[in-house]
């Protein structure tokens, strides 16, 4: 049974691998059509200055690029791993940021106790609005695929709405309006000590955000709870074989339910990092698409949280890429046709991987089969 799970895992991570590789092979044919040579992209890409400074600016930069991804993604695999395809991760932290950044601007209270309103009130915010979707899906049959992608185009337009009408903070810079700012007991300190901890300079502006943390403890969180509690077993039954889940006493609209509010709920957090630790509100130019983006971080990661920590760094680094690719006289949007292809092919790679894990299986089951009976026993 051991070496058959490492099989299995060896099967999946040599999957991941080629994956990637054959997406910068896409990838370097769509450069060298640009115009542009793959090692100059390749060399520009891996550029993370000549300082150490430098470097510590880019890795913070990336670091804090992945932090939302990953939470991002974490949201988005809680509804996979029961089949359920919650798209509407991108309108749950839209509107969870913007109810938490305005009710945080409106308290005055002890740091920890304040942050602590701030988050909780993103995750019920978050849940309530997944609820949504889960409850007509339970009770209406209607697909939440199109439900969740419907409540995204309305929840951008309620965040448009409030940003620059009830939840204004009357500041203005251009075109710009916010919600009000968060008092420093609002604010997350930076984890700047993790570079000190090396005997490295601490990284300039905001430095690393400090909701790195959360996240980290987040997904330790995700991971116990759908790997080893009763809880995560009820979820992956229910979404493998509704009927046979019922049958073995376990409610899989309930399932359904809880799933959805869950994934709601840390899509919730999404927005944070950047409210707690940068902008210290949410305004019209609050960073978008991070929601889509958690699908393809969660569909690279394959639903795992070490898997998706891993696709966040990924996407992250490929991010940061842009500008030196710029500098480079390469296009930015090689950026777009990297990520793209990584999805893809990792689609690819992870169907092949399932048919060859299958054909195992069954070879293991047959010669099982055809093994002699012990000496003694009957036919």
């Amino acid at each position: 049974m051991r070496s058959a799970a490492l099989q299995r895992a060896a099967l999946t991570l040599a999957g991941a691998v080629v994956a990637v590789l054959l997406a910068f092979v896409v990838s370097s044919a769509a450069i060298v059509i640009a115009g542009g040579s793959p090692v100059t992209a390749l060399q520009a890409m891996f550029d993370f200055g000549e300082t150490t400074v430098a470097v510590v600016n880019a890795v913070t930069q990336m670091l804090n690029r992945a932090t939302p991804l990953f939470i991002a993604g974490l949201a988005v695999a809680i509804g996979f791993r029961m089949n359920l395809f919650n798209i509407g991760v991108e309108g749950q932290y839209r509107i969870a940021a913007i109810v938490a950044a305005f009710v945080g601007g409106q308290l005055a209270l002890p740091a920890p106790i304040h942050l602590t309103v701030i988050i909780l009130v993103a995750m019920v915010t978050g849940g309530l609005y997944a609820l949504v979707p889960a409850m007509l899906k339970v009770y209406r049959g209607v697909n939440e695929v199109i439900s969740t992608i419907m409540l995204n185009f309305i929840a951008l337009s309620m965040a448009a709405y409030l940003v620059r009408g009830p939840f204004a903070g009357g500041q203005e810079e251009g075109l710009t309006t916010s919600t009000p700012p968060l008092p420093p007991s609002g604010q997350f300190p930076n984890a700047n000590f993790l570079f000190q901890m090396f005997g490295l300079p601490a990284p300039r502006g905001t430095g690393l955000w400090g909701f790195l943390l959360v996240a980290v403890l987040v997904g330790v969180v995700i991971w116990v709870l759908l790997e080893r509690t009763r809880f995560g077993f009820e979820i992956r039954a229910s979404g493998l074989n509704g009927p046979a889940a019922l049958a073995s006493g376990v409610n899989p609209r309930q399932m359904v339910i809880s799933a959805m509010v869950l994934s709601g709920a840390v899509a919730g957090l999404i927005g944070l990092p950047e409210i707690l630790g940068r902008t210290y509100s949410y305004g019209t130019g609050f960073t978008p698409q991070l929601g889509f983006l958690g699908i393809a971080v969660a569909l690279l990661g394959r639903n795992k949280p070490l898997g998706i920590a891993l696709a966040a760094l990924l996407f992250a680094f490929l991010d940061r890429a842009a500008t030196p690719l710029q500098f480079a006289d390469i296009p930015p949007s090689v950026v777009s046709i990297i990520q793209g292809a990584i999805v893809l092919m990792v689609v690819i790679a992870g169907e092949v991987t399932r048919r060859i894990a299958l054909r195992q299986e069954e070879r293991r089951a047959a010669a099982g089969a055809a093994a002699p009976a012990p000496a003694g026993v009957n036919a």
